[in-house]
């Protein structure tokens, strides 16, 4: 059986850049945005990425 969870649209599109292979991530927090800047902050280090804001 597969592994479902529920995430945000921002989190998905997150994640998906994440999955694509993204490993450098730039921004600014600003709504609705913040959400995105959040979650690659915290995933970019579990990835081993950038995180700049």
């Amino acid at each position: 059986m597969d592994k479902r969870i529920l995430m945000s649209g921002n989190e998905a599109l997150a994640e998906g850049a994440i999955r694509a292979g993204c490993r450098y991530y730039f921004g600014y927090p600003i709504t609705p945005q913040s959400e995105i800047a959040a979650y690659m902050a915290r995933r970019m280090r579990e990835v081993e990425g950038i995180f700049l804001q």
